[in-house]
This record gives C-alpha cells, sequence and structure tokens, in this order.
C-alpha cells in the first residue's frame, strides 16, 4: 500500500516543537513534502528540517510570525514558486498563558487571541486561495479538549480554541464546495511545552480521570492527522475529533 501522503505538499504552522514538530516528521515519513514557519529557535527549525530530508523528503522553514499576514503570503507565494500548491495545511501554532480571568491582564488576552485566532485567518487565508484554484486539499485545525469541556484550563485559551472550532464548522460548508475538506482535532493534554502550562493541579488529577492513565506524546496525535489529511480520509468533513486517551466526561 502506497504511503498516506505520497506526493502530497504539506505546510504546518508552529513546526519546531511538540505537536508541531511531530506532524513535520510523521507527514515526511508518509511521503510528503513539508514546510513550516517558526517563531525563534532558528536550531530547532534546522533540526526539523533533517528529520523531513532524513526521510527522502524536502523541506523548507520560514521564521515569520502566524500573525503576520503579509508575511504568510509571501510564504505561501514562495512555496508555490519552489513546489506548487499546497494541498495539506495544518493550523498548529498555539500559546497559553496561565491566568484566572480575574487577573488576566489586556495584554495577555490579547497575545493569546491574537495569535490563537487571527492566525487563522493570517495562515490560512493563502493557502486556501491555492487549495480553491486546484479544487482540492485538507485542512486540518489542532484545537483543544478545553473548547469542549469545564477544564480549569485559562479562559482566554479555551475561548480562542472554540473559535477554532467554529472556524472549522463553518469552512467545511464553503470549502466542499472546491474539493476541499476541513477537520479538527480536538487535543487533550500532550507531553508539550503547552502542556506543561497547565495548571499543576490539573495536570495531577489527569492520570487518574483518563483512561490511557497518562499524557499525550505529539508522535501518538500526528500518527492520527496524517489519516485524517490523507485521500483514504476521503468521506469526514467539518468533523471534531476528540483524542485524548479516554478521558472521563
Amino acid at each position: 500500500m502506497s504511503l498516506l501522503l505520497e506526493g502530497k505538499r504539506a505546510f504546518v504552522s508552529g513546526g519546531t516543537r511538540g505537536i508541531g514538530a511531530a506532524i513535520c516528521e510523521v507527514f515526511a515519513r508518509e511521503g510528503a513534502d513539508v514546510a513550516f514557519n517558526y517563531h525563534s529557535s532558528d536550531d530547532l527549525a534546522e533540526e526539523v528540517k533533517g528529520k523531513i530530508e532524513a526521510h527522502g523528503r524536502k523541506a523548507l522553514s520560514f521564521k515569520v510570525s502566524v500573525t503576520d499576514r503579509l508575511g504568510m503570503k509571501r510564504v505561501a507565494r514562495e512555496i508555490k514558486e519552489n513546489w506548487g500548491a499546497i494541498n495539506v495545511l495544518v493550523n498548529n501554532a498555539a500559546v497559553n498563558k496561565p491566568d484566572n480571568f480575574a487577573t488576566t491582564t489586556d495584554k495577555s488576552w490579547d497575545w493569546v487571541v491574537d495569535t490563537n485566532v487571527n492566525s487563522l485567518f493570517a495562515v490560512t487565508k493563502p493557502f486556501y486561495k491555492q487549495m480553491i484554484r486546484e479544487r482540492t486539499g485538507s485542512i486540518l485545525n489542532i484545537t483543544s479538549v478545553g473548547a469542549i469541556r469545564s477544564l480549569p484550563t485559562s479562559v482566554h485559551y479555551a475561548t480562542s480554541k472554540a473559535a477554532m472550532i467554529g472556524f472549522t464548522k463553518c469552512l467545511s460548508r464553503e470549502a466542499a464546495n472546491f474539493g476541499i475538506s476541513v477537520n479538527a482535532i480536538a487535543a487533550g493534554i500532550f507531553d508539550t511545552d503547552l502542556g506543561h502550562t497547565l495548571p499543576e493541579r490539573l495536570l495531577q488529577m489527569h492520570d487518574f480521570w483518563v483512561s490511557k492513565g497518562r499524557v499525550g506524546q505529539p508522535s501518538e496525535l500526528a500518527e492520527f492527522a496524517a489519516f485524517v489529511t490523507s485521500d483514504r480520509n476521503s468521506f469526514m468533513n467539518g468533523e471534531i475529533i476528540i483524542v485524548d486517551g479516554g478521558a472521563v466526561t
């Protein structure tokens, strides 16, 4: 059987750490050329590029913010000039800050919402337009169970991830007219820098109320993401799939 993403060209936002880095590597193993952006760490970017290329695939990295609309347009244009149109997009980049709502500052709220919500427009639109012209594509948004359940996480983070669910469902109907699917994974707690920003009391309780009895590994979500964005997943659209280790609801 052929690889899940053989011949695909993918872009992953926030590709140097945690789930994003794992997605880059698994997508390359499954046959995709992978481009990604990152915020600050040149060393990590080179490491991820090396892992992509080790699977015999092409890699491109871009040091540009996911909120930089002009920058993301340039990224999409450069990738198309080098490889052709992107046909798999993963909106993964996100930030969180452990805050109580009563003490959340204007700066903290704006930072989380700008990064997690406004990036959806900045990153998705230029690649979506490419997909429309090609009449094919798959968009995967990485949201959170914190957007669905009443968990002791920060209100601004839960709000931003709930916005991603609305974005996924509404865009999926429009995108289907052009042969494009749009789905989301609602991630539970994973062994990532972002996961470690959660309140300590939540992390301590986690192993008790998750049937798997542990946090997830980024590679586990990446394996599922590869299937969701592949042509083998041909009839799913507008879905929010929970991957959280079997949490009690």
